[in-house]
């Protein structure tokens, strides 16, 4: 049941997360006829591209295609939030945009929190939150203590900016 749902799925959120049509990817068994003895294929093909192994992919190609499978897992059965650890850092400006988009326009659905140090990802965000150690402080405390200091900024209370390429 589950198996069937994500590869019903998958080809929309990957056509979503690449904000193109052409986009596909595919979610099979390798043996069909007896599909509990062996594992599962998983392909993409990017948009513009021909079909090519997933080993073939680029780094920013194989990010989209394994956030479509995480997020097309989600869809079936939902977890209460995400924590998603520099998922940009294999992409390029214009896919940070667009899984930056994608992450938006499912706000309702997933409570996501990215960890990214790239303004294209964190301009798109609704609060930041940074943290930074207090040298002073851990001067005082002691050579063996580490402080920290916490910030957050709600930035739902102000209009979205463009980032400039």
């Amino acid at each position: 049941k589950c198996f069937e749902h994500v590869s019903n799925t998958i080809d929309g959120i990957y056509k979503a997360l690449a904000m193109n049509q052409s986009a596909q990817a595919f979610l099979g068994p390798e043996n069909p006829e007896e599909p509990y003895l062996e594992g599962i294929n998983y392909n993409c093909v990017a948009p513009g591209k021909r079909f090519q192994p997933m080993s073939n992919l680029s780094g920013g190609e194989k990010t989209i295609a394994a956030l479509a499978l995480l997020f097309a897992i989600h869809s079936y059965h939902p977890a209460p939030f995400f924590v998603l650890d520099e998922i940009d850092a294999a992409l390029d400006n214009t896919n940070i945009g667009k899984v930056a988009a994608y992450i938006q326009s499912q706000r309702e659905k997933m409570n996501i929190i990215v960890i990214s140090l790239k303004p294209e990802f964190y301009c798109r965000a609704d609060a930041l939150i940074g943290i930074t150690t207090q040298p002073r402080q851990m001067q005082e405390a002691g050579s063996g203590a580490l402080v920290s200091c916490v910030y957050g900024l709600d930035l739902t209370k102000y209009q979205p900016i463009q980032v400039e390429h």
